[in-house]
C-alpha cells in the first residue's frame, strides 16, 4: 500500500529509502504537519514516486525544503542465526554488536528492526558480507518482509 507524504528534497529520488524517524521539535507550528508526519516511526519505506505538479515547500528540518512523493513500506536486510533461517520463517535479530568497522555491522543492527521482535523472512539473501563474525555468530543474510501499515 502507498502513501502520500513530504520528505526533504533530497530524499525523492524514486528507489530511496529512508526509516522515518517521527517529529522533530523544529517541526512545531509547521503548517504541513499534518501532509509530513503521517508515516509509521521506525518504519523503512521505499519512495516510489514524486506527486505531479508540486513544488518544494519550506521546511525548518530539511535545508533545501520538501516536496511531495508516494512512498511503500520497504523491506529490511538482516544478519539472523543461520539455524531455521529459510523463506517463510520468522527470525529476530541476534542482538546487537559493537564492531562498527565490520562490513555487517548494517545488517547486524539494521534500521529499521528492532532486537526485541520478530520478523517473517521473504528471501534468504546468502553469506553475510563479512569473512569472520567478531562475536562468533553463525548468521545468514536474509530480507524481512515488509513491515504493514
Amino acid at each position: 500500500m502507498t502513501s502520500v507524504t513530504l520528505v526533504g528534497a533530497r530524499l525523492t529520488e524514486p528507489g530511496t529509502e529512508f526509516v522515518y524517524h517521527g517529529e522533530s521539535s523544529a517541526c512545531e507550528g509547521c503548517p504541513y504537519r499534518r501532509q509530513c508526519l503521517n508515516l509509521t516511526e521506525g518504519v523503512r519505506y521505499r519512495v516510489i514516486g514524486v506527486r505531479e505538479n508540486t513544488q518544494v515547500l519550506d521546511c525548518a528540518v530539511h535545508d533545501e525544503g520538501v516536496r511531495a512523493v508516494e512512498v511503500e513500506t520497504a523491506a529490511v536486510k538482516a544478519n539472523v542465526p543461520s539455524k531455521g533461517a529459510y523463506a517463510g520463517s520468522k527470525a529476530s535479530l541476534q542482538g546487537p554488536c559493537p564492531h562498527t568497522e565490520c562490513p555487517s555491522h548494517q545488517y547486524c543492527v539494521p534500521e529499521g528492526a528492532e532486537f526485541d521482535q520478530e520478523y517473517r523472512i521473504s528471501d534468504v539473501v546468502g553469506d553475510p558480507p563479512h569473512d569472520h563474525c567478531y562475536l562468533d555468530r553463525n548468521l545468514t543474510l536474509v530480507e524481512f518482509e515488509a513491515a504493514d501499515e
